[in-house]
């Protein structure tokens, strides 16, 4: 076995006849080919190229499956350990117990996806907003209805292959066995997630759906179980804790009962739309097959007096969707189906938020964090008017310091609203936005136009909180059998690292 890495045109890419093109290349047959890695070259914007990380088998082999050999069993009558939470960390922590013999039993304040669909579009149509059921909460957690992205720097936190390999044997693409940034898509990841549960349930695991977490069952000084807001208990050998990032009453439940919390490093900003068009020609100009590409994306970073601002989940081809999950407050999100096939472009982009941002919360001690999201999310309810309508000004507005007297097509579905956001967001945010988007502008110029957003805010990047664990054994330090995991205990950023952290912490308690 040999492994090669090549350029093709983004003609040659995109043809079904790919493998044959390699293997003529390399003198063999298309059956001793694979393709491990493929990702876009725009370096040169004017002759774009796909670069292809490839492994050739000799003639005297065969190439060995890449199919990973998940042993489920049936874990009915095993031991019981409690899940809060159906999100990634999770549902991969469920999946990893049931390997090592142990009966996961995994509770959920939302509903399953597929109720939670109906939920969802009625809050994009303006007909209110379910506090438990929406784009943060039930089944598969913030990542089933926002995009799918599979990309994650957490190299050395678990497996990543296996992570993606059970998305694949759930139904996922096999695409993102081999894209430099796997992306599954909201239109398709909400099944996957449905398949994933049947599994579960077919090996003995167990869902309850409608319930919510607001208390930890202690036994001889151990968390035996938790209790939810409907009254019911359940019980189990050790509580794993997989509430996201969104649940701000699990922050204020530890504090109100002096459990032990960390401040933590997060971020705020707004997202940013612009037509994928424009973003089209900046990246791949007149390259020779850009018809053969798909839409653009970018990811961007800047220094702004003194503080990090950056771009994340990019969302080539898709929308932007309200993420909020009270009426008082409003955030937004972004995602993409797995065509990425509208005509917008919209990504996150956040400033760093330092201890010196949060003096107006200090007397919270350690939820300051979590107030200063809180105080931001209102701002942008009461700019948006209400009904989870945005705050939006044209970016060319923002950066002069404008009003927008009218507003470009967003893919904002319950509608945007022009307000001043050069006003109301906290100068050390709106400050530094301008200054790094004017870097952002050097690096692809029309960054800043008249044609594209600014919709505020974005403000559930990561958690403000984190949960403390034990380095070795990964239970809280003053909770004995509590399994803090994924971005809501503020160790993961997003669905594949949050997959990972549970099936870390899974394997910490099956050891």
């Amino acid at each position: 076995m040999k492994s090669i890495q090549i350029t093709v045109s983004p003609e040659e890419a995109a043809s079904p006849e790919l493998e044959r093109i390699i293997a003529e290349r390399e003198g063999t047959d298309a059956d001793r080919v694979r393709i491990v890695r493929r990702s876009i070259d725009a370096r040169k914007r004017d002759c774009v190229k796909v670069t292809l990380a490839v492994d050739v088998c000799p003639p005297e082999e065969s190439l060995p499956s890449r199919t990973y050999d998940f042993r489920f069993q049936s874990v009915a009558s095993k031991p019981e350990i409690v899940i809060a939470g159906a999100g990634p960390a999770g549902l991969f922590a469920a999946f990893r117990l049931i390997e090592r013999g142990w009966k996961p039993v995994i509770v959920e304040r939302g509903k399953e996806v597929g109720e939670r669909k109906r939920d969802i579009a009625l809050l994009c149509r303006g007909e209110g907003l379910n506090a438990e059921s929406n784009y943060c909460f039930g089944e598969g957690g913030a990542g089933a209805f926002s995009d799918g992205k599979l990309f994650t720097r957490s190299n050395k936190r678990g497996n990543i292959e296996r992570a993606l390999q059970l998305f694949r044997y759930h139904g996922a693409s096999e695409r993102i066995l081999t894209d430099a940034h796997p992306h599954i898509g909201s239109d398709a990841l909400p099944s996957i997630v449905a398949r994933m549960r049947q599994t579960i349930v077919q090996c003995g695991g167990e869902f309850h759906f409608g319930q919510k977490l607001t208390g930890f069952i202690l036994k001889d000084g151990r968390v035996s179980g938790v209790a939810t807001a409907s009254g019911d208990k359940f019980h189990g050998k050790a509580v794993i804790l997989s509430t996201g990032h969104s649940a701000a009453d699990i922050y204020e439940m530890f504090f109100r009962n002096h459990y032990l919390l960390e401040m933590k490093a997060f971020a705020m900003g707004v997202r940013v739309e612009h037509p994928q068009e424009l973003i089209n020609d900046r990246t791949y100009r007149r390259s020779p097959g850009r018809e053969y590409l798909p839409p653009a994306s970018y990811a961007f970073s800047a220094q702004a007096d003194g503080r990090g601002v950056y771009s994340f989940c990019m969302c080539p081809g898709g929308c932007i969707v309200p993420a909020s999950t009270s009426d008082d407050g409003l955030t937004v999100n972004g995602m993409s189906s797995s065509r990425r096939h509208t005509a917008f472009a919209n990504a996150g982009v956040v400033v760093e938020v330092r201890q010196e941002d949060l003096a107006e919360h200090a007397q919270e001690g350690v939820l300051a964090g979590l107030r200063y999201r809180q105080h931001l999310e209102r701002l942008a309810a009461i700019g948006g008017g209400g009904r989870q309508t945005a705050p939006a000004q044209r970016i060319s507005d923002f950066m002069k310091g404008t009003p927008s007297p009218t507003l470009p097509a967003c893919s904002y579905l319950p509608g945007i609203i022009s307000s001043p956001l050069h006003e109301w967001l906290p100068p050390q945010l709106a400050g530094r936005l301008r200054e790094a988007f004017r870097a952002f502008d050097r690096k692809m110029n029309g960054f800043i136009t008249s044609e594209a957003t600014v919709v505020g805010v974005e403000s559930r990047s990561s958690s403000p909180v984190r949960i403390p664990r034990d380095g070795v054994t990964l239970q809280h330090p003053q909770l004995e059998g509590l399994y803090p995991c994924g971005e809501g205990s503020g160790y993961a950023g997003g669905i594949t690292s949050s997959a990972m952290d549970g099936t870390r912490v899974a394997e910490a308690i099956a050891g």
